[in-house]
């Protein structure tokens, strides 16, 4: 594998954003308007002073990062290339989070720990991972290649690769790989579909008592068929 020098990464991270943010429209608004990019850089060089072992003068420069950026990284993480983080106000990335290549981050994400013990405890996102705003992955856990988390949904489990997961706790909806990126839009809402569920099943119920229609027990059976698939595709 060819070995990539330490501006060449951070060009990288540079040239990515005109890639991911169709807002962006001249290098000035780069330079001044993507905190995400800055946070990036300062980590990149605050990493490499934490690997020679100055560790104190890296957690400097990231502490200064914070103040102007508002986003806290923990100059011992493992952070791929062309990393993306969209808007980035209150991101938050743990001393052991490893993140992979192609990863995209918006605001408020968190890559936490659920531990006070020392060793792997922040999360690990393979590369084409994309975490929606809000979203908290929490502990020692992986987020497969090309994962989408869904904005505020708080993931305690493993993701596999190419799965949507959504929710609190976070849960798989969706199998497969897609070349769209979070579309947040498209993903579905559980609790409404619940909800609509009960709603039908008391109609349908309160219906049979009042007419004494019996055939209305196939209708019945028929929801609960699709409530049983909900439940199953929950559980897995």
């Amino acid at each position: 594998m060819k070995n990539i020098s330490l501006w060449e990464i951070i060009k990288e991270d540079f040239a990515i954003a005109f890639e991911r943010d169709p807002a962006i429209k001249s290098k000035f608004e780069l330079f001044t308007n993507y905190p995400g990019v800055w946070a990036l850089f300062w980590y990149r060089i605050a990493n490499r002073f934490y690997k020679k072992g100055f560790h104190v003068i890296a957690r400097i420069i990231m502490g200064i990062n914070q103040i102007f950026t508002g986003i806290d990284i923990h100059p011992a993480a493992t952070i791929g290339r062309r990393v993306f983080i969209d808007h980035g106000i209150g991101v938050v990335i743990g001393e052991t989070a490893e993140i992979g290549d192609d990863v995209l981050i918006y605001q408020q994400v968190t890559l936490g720990g659920v531990s006070l013990h020392k060793g792997k405890r922040h999360p690990t996102i393979k590369s084409g991972t994309v975490i929606g705003a809000g979203a908290k992955v929490l502990g020692n856990i992986t987020l497969g290649k090309n994962v989408k988390i869904g904005a505020n949904s708080v993931v305690v489990k493993d993701v596999p690769d190419d799965s949507t997961a959504v929710g609190i706790p976070a849960r798989v909806i969706k199998k497969g790989f897609d070349k769209s990126m979070l579309s947040h839009n498209k993903l579905p809402d559980i609790d409404k579909e619940m909800f609509e569920y009960l709603i039908k099943r008391v109609a349908l119920l309160e219906h049979a008592l009042l007419t004494g229609n019996k055939d209305i027990l196939k209708e019945e059976e028929e929801l609960e068929h699709i409530y049983e698939a909900f439940i199953k595709s929950m559980k897995e």
